[in-house]
């Protein structure tokens, strides 16, 4: 108990103790995000355009199918937003329906990216805030050891009073300043992914969509040159 009470005098009060806990699952949260990101690979863009590619010459089912079972298992969210396209159009809905279901689906593989930044975020706002909480309480103590003492004020009990004060606050600062650049970090890599997805999906849609208006032109001039 008194080696617990000493550490958490060393680091500033229990407040400081607080703040190192929340250092701690924000360095976990920032490993998963790390862990997570890492497995969507490098060269999911590059897939993403040379599927494009394959479609553009040649969309039928067979091929979509192809496209699915390679784009069905990614963890990309802009291959999975991709994959979500391909196999909704592959039911014979209207092209509006198809749009909005994989609008879907690629919104519900965007979320799963951006998991996790709301705590680190939380950290990011809280850490200063507690610092000064816990500088307040230091300058509390500070001042009580003061009156205490009467006439008699020792000048290292009021500096160690201080000391202890402002390393929460500091502490707090240490915290919150690479919690809040890598959650800003993450945000903008969420906003890169869901717009390079939203731009893929509006490609499959404008390509599946003039495929489609030509599948329904040529069929109207069948029905012309019968009748």
């Amino acid at each position: 108990m008194e080696l617990f009470e000493s550490f958490l005098a060393a680091i500033g009060g229990p407040v400081s103790g607080l703040m190192l806990l929340m250092s701690v699952v924000a360095t976990c949260l920032i490993l998963a995000k790390l862990w997570e990101l890492a497995g969507y690979g490098r060269n999911s863009q590059r897939l993403a355009d040379q599927t494009l590619e394959q479609l553009r010459q040649n969309s039928g089912l067979k091929e979509r199918n192809e496209a699915l079972l390679l784009l069905r298992n990614r963890r990309s969210p802009r291959l999975q937003a991709m994959a979500a396209v391909l196999e909704v159009s592959q039911t014979g809905v209207a092209m509006a329906d198809v749009r909005e279901e994989s609008m879907r689906l690629a919104r519900k593989a965007l979320n799963q990216m951006t998991m996790g930044l709301r705590p680190l975020e939380v950290i990011a706002n809280l850490a200063p805030l507690m610092g000064l909480f816990g500088t307040v309480l230091g300058m509390i103590e500070a001042f009580r050891s003061m009156e205490a003492a009467g006439s008699q004020v020792d000048p290292s009990v009021l500096s160690g009073g201080i000391w202890q004060a402002l390393l929460t606050t500091a502490v707090g600062l240490a915290i919150a300043i690479p919690v809040s650049l890598i959650h800003s970090a993450f945000e903008r890599g969420a906003e890169r992914e869901a717009n390079a997805a939203l731009d893929i999906m509006e490609q499959l849609f404008h390509l599946f969509g003039q495929r489609h208006e030509a599948g329904i032109s040529a069929a109207t001039s069948g029905q012309v040159r019968r009748a």
